[in-house]
């Protein structure tokens, strides 16, 4: 979700069917795949970088002795064992020039991950409300949001949506001129192209997936399953599955006012909810969850599991309001497990006031594609909705186009729903959401005093554990390598020995340094931070790297290097502080649960005068103390960059 791209619309035609709908959000100028062939390719770091990058992560996590110890390891590692692995893995790479060093090592360790998808993996991104508050009626924008996202799909089969580029420099490649040269260069050395104007064409390679999909439970590892043939919806309300076509046999999007009826049908539908509801399977262990779907599937239940699994997207309609952001959060989070079906690729859910999110599915793709389709469904629902208020639904009998699904259920599979339920429920009760907006400043100000707006929320994090905990832990940072072919993300380590220094004069030393000393080092924190975030982006982390060689070793059946055995090596690998950021105009809040039993979930947004923070934690931590250090954090940051003493 560290994406930071300019997402903008090219002001194209939009194509109308026989059915009067338009068809297209746009029709770019550049093919939506043109430069996915000449995309650079992620880099295999050289490996005494990563071993360098690595003990630097380590030190401020380690005491002297500590360090020694796992310095040792490491220098070992990269003279012995870890040089043939790294050899083999540079070779395996230049035998696979379609793909990066990552791609199937990162799937399998999604796929073959036997925790529930929703919490340990499974993220959300709520849309801000329509800005014309009419809309925000539930069916109005269910209708609206589900016209964009069926346009947003024949736009991009169709390769009308405008290619993803990040331009550093819009006024010279974000232009008319330049995209109708680019269209003329080949594919082949298309980015080159684009790179001479200091544009960065981004993998697009995960997008297919965002439709007709979904993750399959399997013994051992899932199955990513996509069929593009389906054309009807899936919506889920009260407990209870729909499906109705949304597109013809021609492909065509039905007219938005029939779309409006069979919506308003299903809204009316006054179906008792079902006692074993189906949706809480999804929030088991897979491997559990892949036994039960075997039992489905022998009940006679195949049909109806084929509707689920192959349609285009999951829409959950909520019967209540939203109360708060609190409560905002945890409806878009997990909600009740009942209306929600966790492995579609994702859930476009909304609730009585017409509250909008998404909640996806992480094992086949990352952030930068559901933000892209957010932002572009939020700016086409809203600037060219397809229905107003004043729409009446069309004259259809939707009694005979949406067809409720029915489960046949057996004991066992009651039995396992039931099971399912107690220990999601309990899960859900457990975990604690927390907010807070700090009003006092954000990007422009700190841009101003020439410091990074990312890296001093990253120090204000540091500072804000080091003062409820007395501790510096392992902290994970989400950056996008969208830059490369079939790039995903590499991790950058916000903990480092120059924000454990500054953290503590700030907790622990504070008389002992001026307000001069203090800006010095948030500017050497921000410095340090910026160098990070570079070579995470360009694929210079380490964390990818290491992962890929561990994972090397054991698909050979070697034993695994002392190195991979080191305690701090797990240490590290316990991210405590788990965070991702995302700035969107689309977008209210983000959020995600804690990667571990005693970890925040910390997603965040530094915005031009204030800065967001929404944490996730189990009993082991507490959020809310956690937020109110990370806001002290933030006031004497501020503070100090404004040149202000600050009391402890």
């Amino acid at each position: 979700m560290a994406a930071r791209q300019l997402l903008r619309a090219a002001p194209g035609r939009r194509g109308y069917s026989s059915a009067g709908a338009a068809e297209f959000l746009h029709r770019s100028i550049v093919p939506t795949m043109h430069y996915q062939k000449s995309l650079p390719r992620l880099p295999v770091p050289k490996l005494e970088d990563t071993i360098t990058r690595y003990l630097n992560a380590q030190k401020p996590l380690l005491n002297d002795d500590q360090f020694r110890r796992t310095e040792e390891l490491a220098r070992a590692f990269e003279k012995g064992i870890g040089r043939e692995l790294h050899e083999q893995l540079v070779a395996q790479d230049n035998q696979n020039k379609h793909t990066s060093y990552i791609t199937g090592p990162w799937f399998d360790m999604y796929l073959k991950a036997r925790e529930p998808v929703v919490l340990n993996f499974n993220a959300f991104m709520s849309f801000n409300p329509d800005p014309k508050s009419e809309y925000n009626d539930q069916l109005i924008r269910a209708t609206n949001m589900t016209v964009s996202a069926i346009r947003f799909m024949k736009t991009f089969r169709a390769g009308f949506l405008e290619p993803e580029v990040f331009h550093l420099n819009p006024e010279k490649s974000d232009t008319e001129i330049f995209k109708k040269i680019i269209r003329f260069v080949p594919s082949s050395i298309s980015w080159f192209g684009a790179y001479m104007v200091n544009a960065y064409p981004l993998d697009m390679s995960q997008y297919f997936r965002l439709f007709n999909s979904t993750r399959l439970p399997k013994p051992d590892k899932d199955e990513l399953y996509t069929d593009e043939k389906a054309k009807h919806l899936l919506v889920l309300r009260n407990g209870n599955f729909y499906v109705f076509d949304i597109l013809d046999r021609d492909g065509n999007m039905l007219k938005p006012s029939e779309i409006q009826a069979h919506l308003k049908y299903i809204l009316s539908d006054n179906s008792p909810a079902p006692a074993f509801p189906l949706g809480y399977l999804t929030s088991e262990n897979r491997d559990t969850w892949a036994s039960l779907r075997k039992s489905l599937l022998e009940s006679g239940n195949e049909e109806a599991l084929q509707k689920v699994d192959s349609a285009m997207f999951c829409l959950s309609l909520d019967d209540f309001p939203v109360k708060d952001f609190v409560h905002l959060s945890h409806t878009m989070l997990h909600g009740d497990a009942a209306n929600r079906w966790y492995d579609k690729s994702f859930n476009l859910i909304i609730t009585k006031d017409g509250t909008a999110g998404i909640n996806f599915e992480h094992s086949w793709g990352d952030g930068v594609a559901v933000l892209r389709f957010q932002n572009e469904v939020f700016k086409d629902s809203t600037e060219t909705p397809a229905i107003s208020p004043q729409s009446q639904p069309a004259s259809v009998d939707s009694s005979r186009a949406v067809q409720k699904l029915d489960f046949k259920l057996n004991d066992a599979l009651k039995a396992g729903i039931t099971k399912a339920k107690q220990k999601f429920d309990a899960t859900v009760e457990s975990l604690s959401l927390n907010m807070i907006q700090f009003q006092e400043g954000g990007k422009e100000l700190l841009k101003q005093k020439k410091v990074s707006p990312d890296a001093v929320a990253q120090l204000a994090f540091q500072m804000a554990f080091l003062r409820q905990y007395d501790q510096t832990v392992a902290t994970y940072e989400s950056c996008s390598t969208a830059a490369f072919k079939h790039g995903r993300t590499e991790t950058i380590r916000p903990a480092s020995v120059h924000t454990k220094k500054c953290s503590e004069a700030f907790v622990k030393e504070l008389s002992k340094h001026s307000t001069e000393e203090l800006q010095n080092l948030i500017v050497e924190c921000s410095k340090y931070h910026g160098r990070l975030t570079k070579e995470a982006a360009m694929g210079q982390g380490f964390d990818r790297h290491l992962f890929s060689l561990r994972y090397l070793a054991l698909s050979k059946g070697l034993a695994l290097p002392d190195f991979y055995q080191d305690q701090a090596y797990a240490r590290l690998n316990h991210n405590i502080i788990s965070t991702s950021t995302l700035v969107s105009p689309a977008v209210q809040l983000g959020g995600f649960g804690p990667v571990v039993a005693d970890g925040f979930g910390l997603g965040y947004q530094v915005q031009d005068d204030w800065i967001g923070c929404n944490v996730s934690a189990y009993p082991a931590r507490n959020g809310k103390e956690f937020l109110e250090c990370i806001h002290k954090s933030l006031e004497d940051i501020f503070s100090v960059l404004k040149g202000k003493k600050i009391s402890s």
